[in-house]
């Protein structure tokens, strides 16, 4: 099973003080608009997305069918094949893609400490 690029989606409080403190370490905004109260933080092959009021909790999230850089792969394992592998695993579910459907769909499981694991396909 190949997830795709891997991020860390974070619950800030302050996306600007988030924001200095990931330049800080290294990061440089890659994506997303401050004005949208969101940014995409990226330090060579890492990612981390400051998201703040959007969510409650830190989200682990990985993106079937994208690089670290959003580049497009050229082959990859689709969401829906995802998410089938792991019901059949009797992982369960909170959220769930339409296995009807093709392209872009997301959905997302809870890890056993409470996590979200979110799988995101935007191709």
């Amino acid at each position: 099973m190949h997830l795709g690029a891997f991020s860390i989606s974070l619950a800030v409080k302050d996306l600007q003080t988030s924001r200095d403190f990931y330049e800080k370490l290294g990061f440089t905004v890659y994506a997303g608009q401050q004005e949208k109260n969101y940014l995409i933080m990226k330090n060579g092959n890492a990612l981390v997305g400051l998201f703040q009021g959007m969510f409650e909790k830190n989200i682990l999230t990985f993106n079937p069918g994208w690089d670290e850089n959003a580049s497009p792969l050229a082959s990859f394992d689709d969401v829906r094949v995802i998410q089938k592998d792991l019901k059949s695993k009797g992982v369960a579910l909170a959220t769930e893609a339409d296995e009807t459907t093709s392209g872009p769909a997301s959905f997302v499981v809870i890890d056993p400490d409470g996590n979200p694991v979110l799988i995101d396909q935007h191709v």
